[in-house]
């Protein structure tokens, strides 16, 4: 597998893995760079690195947005030899540590059926644990750029990162912010996930460049109304379960879509029932 980067904006680049279209950033500053997202495999993430190799020689840090498979599991491949260190959520740090297994297992699961020697690969896969861990936010130093890690809230999943490279006007999302397919609610806070895009979005301009976990980069305008959605599908869910009404009311009426709606909605209603 041969995979490039595209630079973006200054000195930052960003790579689309086709088989899950999941996007990875690059920021290169003077004698230092960081990398944010890893990829699935072993495999993927050895054709990560070449591409990185082909725009800078500088020594990597490395950053995961949240704790699913497609975008830490190649955190092995990336930062042990030699050590690098790895940033993330502390909540996606400990599952990443304590629940090694069951992080594995889900994702093989979520693959088995559509993509079966993925799903192989990932059950066999050496996961490295974050070695840093971000509360609210940490400013790194990459290379004399002042690039911030922010943890918004909770949305897709309880640990989201989001990028920001000021210097450069650009903002990575990860799962946060979705433009190749609706979002995915299946470890998310549908109620509270409103409030983490428009943190995020506090550090926008009307210019900057946004990279979201999957898909096209897009621009404010976008965030903007994937904000709107969200906050609608939060209103509808808590409306439904205040007239005592079942999911699937909210999913006939949802605006990402009925399939989508409905995992929302039964996510939500266990939070407001105080299930998780």
């Amino acid at each position: 597998m041969t995979l490039h980067f595209v630079e973006v904006a200054d000195r930052v680049h960003v790579l689309r893995e086709p088989l899950l279209d999941v996007n990875v950033t690059l920021v290169v500053g003077d004698g230092a760079a960081l990398l944010v997202d890893t990829l699935s495999t072993a495999g993927q993430a050895a054709a990560l690195a070449a591409a990185a190799r082909a725009v800078t020689d500088a020594p990597w840090s490395v950053v995961n947005t949240h704790h699913h498979f497609d975008h830490c599991f190649g955190n092995a491949t990336l930062a042990t030899d030699p050590p690098r260190p790895v940033y993330a959520h502390v909540w996606a740090a400990e599952e990443l540590r304590e629940r090694p297994d069951q992080v594995r297992r889900a994702a093989a699961e979520e693959m088995r059926a559509e993509q079966p020697a993925l799903a192989a690969e990932l059950a066999a896969t050496v996961l490295l644990a974050p070695t840093e861990t971000v509360h609210v936010e940490t400013v790194l130093d990459v290379g004399g750029r002042r690039v911030l890690l922010r943890h918004p809230g909770r949305g897709h999943t309880a640990g989201d990162l989001v990028v920001h490279v000021p210097d450069a006007d650009v903002l990575v999302a990860g799962d946060l912010v979705e433009s190749g397919a609706p979002p995915d609610f299946a470890e998310s806070y549908p109620l509270q996930w409103p409030d983490a895009v428009a943190d995020l979005l506090r550090l926008t301009t009307p210019t900057t460049v946004v990279v979201p976990g999957h898909g096209d980069l897009v621009d404010v305008d976008f965030v903007r109304a994937q904000h709107a959605q969200l906050a609608e599908l939060a209103w509808l869910i808590r409306a439904a379960h205040t007239a005592g009404a079942p999911p699937e009311r909210v999913a006939a009426e949802a605006p990402f879509g009925a399939r989508p709606g409905l995992t929302a909605a039964r996510r939500a209603f266990g939070h407001l029932d105080g299930l998780d």
